[in-house]
């Protein structure tokens, strides 16, 4: 059966921007970095304290663009403030965090425009 989410891939056009913004700005660590074809490399990173991990990938042309809701959520406990950390360091929010009924949420991008939701459930 079906344990955990082993990675979820971020589509990348330039897989070193990614790489500096998911390390720099969200503090993630590389766990991989190797060729993994001739046009690109295998990186994967690490969530510090958790077990998923995210992969930047370059997508072909026959795969979805770059530049879109990724359906990736974030989890922190406390959104407000996780928001204006990363906001210090450069990451751009669509708007400021919300509340509602389930708890708070935020949407990001990364420097390619792909978005994610910083939540609290």
């Amino acid at each position: 059966m079906i344990k955990a989410v082993k990675f979820v891939t971020v589509p990348a056009a330039d897989q070193d921007r990614l790489l500096k913004f998911f390390t720099e700005q969200l503090g993630f660590a590389v766990a991989t970095d190797q060729p993994f074809t001739d046009e690109q490399r295998w990186i994967e990173l690490r969530i510090p304290g958790a077990d998923t991990k995210v992969v930047l990938f370059t997508a072909s042309s026959a795969m979805d663009p770059e530049g879109k809701m990724t359906g990736i959520s974030f989890l922190a406990d406390d959104v407000r403030s996780t928001y204006a950390e990363l906001k210090s360091r450069g990451v751009e929010f669509v708007g400021e965090p919300r509340d509602a009924d389930w708890g708070t949420a935020a949407v990001f991008k990364d420097p390619e425009g792909n978005l994610y939701v910083l939540s609290s459930r």
